[in-house]
């Protein structure tokens, strides 16, 4: 059996199948919000708060509505400069353990591939050397007619298509995604191949 990768930062998770998926693939601490619950667990809240304040965390929810509404809720409570999040691509399916998909018909993140989880999650492994690479702004996204003008929220469903992230990003959420995955020469890249479509 090999070693899992160890991951200093705690890592936020929906709930306890989330929890059970991650813990095969990585050491780390992982934080159930046990979904919907936190919106009135104050001492959830709190604890949560208190960790990022100390640590830092990764935030990882599912890419449908629910998980969206689960992460601006966090976002609006926790220390923004101590949360790093990361963003599952929306992949058609349904989880082993259920009898249906869900209603947006993707898999969460109890189900991703765990090959998808571990790409995400490398950037974070303990003895990851993170470069430090110009950022892509609120001012690239506005002059690329990515945000503030008609057609933007299509265009920016289309950016998030090509990189496989969640095609309903709100600009500050796409802004951070960009700002992990990707530095400012794959974002031009990317950008012109979307002048190309």
């Amino acid at each position: 059996m090999r070693e899992k990768p160890h991951i200093s930062l705690p890592i936020i998770v929906e709930g306890k199948y989330d929890k059970n998926t991650l813990s095969q693939l990585v050491d780390a601490h992982i934080l159930p919000t046990d979904g919907f619950a936190i919106f009135h667990a104050k001492e959830r809240q709190a604890y949560l708060r208190r960790v990022c304040e100390e640590h830092g965390a990764i935030l990882l929810t599912d890419s449908d509505g629910g998980g969206t509404q689960i992460r601006s809720f966090l976002a609006g409570i926790l220390p923004k400069e101590k949360i790093h999040s990361v963003y599952i691509p929306k992949i058609e399916g349904k989880e082993k353990r259920k009898a249906k998909a869900g209603k947006a018909g993707t898999l969460g993140v109890e189900g991703m591939p765990p090959e998808v989880l571990l790409g995400l999650l490398a950037p974070f492994f303990d003895g990851t050397v993170r470069e430090e690479k110009p950022p892509v702004t609120s001012l690239d996204l506005y002059e690329d007619g990515l945000s503030g003008g008609m057609g933007a929220k299509e265009k920016r469903a289309a950016l998030c298509r090509l990189y496989g992230f969640p095609d309903d990003l709100t600009t500050h959420a796409l802004l951070e995604a960009l700002n992990l995955f990707s530095d400012k020469e794959e974002y031009r890249e990317k950008v012109k191949a979307l002048g190309e479509i």
